[in-house]
């Protein structure tokens, strides 16, 4: 069974119990260095004494002296400007843990709206860039709120009775082909956000095909 790794954003900590199992029981964790100063005031609520992440990434533009001076021997830096610290701990990750079979995104929203946007989307960037799926690596963005996750092709997923969800997908030139929804989107033209959301799951599990692989961003609650 392979490990499961966490990166912390510097977005809204979690104050709910399964985000926080989650960063609890994770194999690694990878912060952004924005993100040190969350972590570290949590760590105790969450592992009974203070924990240091196992690397902190980024460009030192948001992270304070006296944080730096805790995680410089775990700091990577990280200068270039065309992605964002998430991405940088996501891509550290897939390259240096070779082992991971789940990553799991926390306090990536619930501040900025556009910052919480952005990193939403970011997982179908994933999903697309590293064929997720075939390296069998499932990738979920977690608050105290939702769970999201991408995908690129035809999928089942188990999620139980009464579960909400929402779908949002960039083409739309895609048709996806729903069973087990209350709403079918099998008509649904993808050409904005609010097209395919406030879904609810009819039976524990949903499957949607796909007319093409794509890109696909799923939430649920």
């Amino acid at each position: 069974m392979g490990k499961s790794a966490v990166i912390v954003c510097n977005g809204q900590f979690p104050k709910k119990e399964y985000p926080r199992y989650i960063i609890r029981k994770a194999d690694y964790i990878v912060c952004s260095d924005g993100a040190t100063g969350k972590f570290l005031r949590h760590s105790k609520s969450i592992f009974g004494r203070e924990r240091l992440p196992d690397i902190v990434i980024g460009d030192m533009d948001s992270i304070s002296p006296a944080n730096y001076s805790k995680v410089k021997d775990i700091f990577v830096y990280e200068s270039e400007q065309e992605h964002n610290d998430q991405t940088k701990a996501f891509r550290y990750i897939m390259e240096h843990y070779n082992d991971v079979s789940e990553i799991h995104i926390v306090g990536a929203g619930g501040e900025r709206e556009d910052h919480t946007v952005g990193n939403l989307s970011l997982l179908m960037e994933y999903a697309r860039m590293y064929d997720l799926v075939k390296l069998g690596i499932e990738v979920t963005m977690v608050s105290d709120y939702t769970t999201a996750f991408a995908i690129t092709d035809t999928f089942e997923f188990h999620c139980g009775e009464g579960r909400k969800i929402s779908i949002f997908s960039p083409d739309n030139s895609l048709r996806i082909k729903s069973e087990g929804l209350k709403y079918k989107t099998d008509d649904v033209v993808f050409d904005n956000w609010w097209q395919a959301t406030l879904n609810t799951a009819e039976q524990d599990t949903v499957k949607l095909t796909l007319s093409h692989k794509s890109i696909v961003l799923i939430i649920t609650d």
